[in-house]
């Protein structure tokens, strides 16, 4: 089961520091996901959205956000 609430905030959220300041979550490359994963992923939300997003793109699951992102992207224009 997935949480709704979570997923619509993990589309909206932008990375907060670092080499891809200013990215959406959702657009990080896998290898700096992948980063995260061997050296540790940050506390709280944050972090939870970056192993979410790694779990997705390791699993061949990015196309299942299209439609998420497009809704809450669109309705921030």
């Amino acid at each position: 089961m997935y949480d709704r609430a979570f997923l619509l905030k993990l589309v909206a959220a932008k990375m907060p520091f670092g080499k891809y300041e200013g990215w959406y979550i959702t657009d990080l490359p896998v290898h700096y996901l992948e980063w995260f994963e061997r050296t540790g992923f940050p506390n709280g939300t944050l972090g939870q959205q970056i192993a979410t997003m790694y779990e997705i793109k390791t699993n061949g699951l990015d196309d299942l956000l299209k439609p998420i992102k497009q809704t809450v992207r669109s309705s921030r224009r």
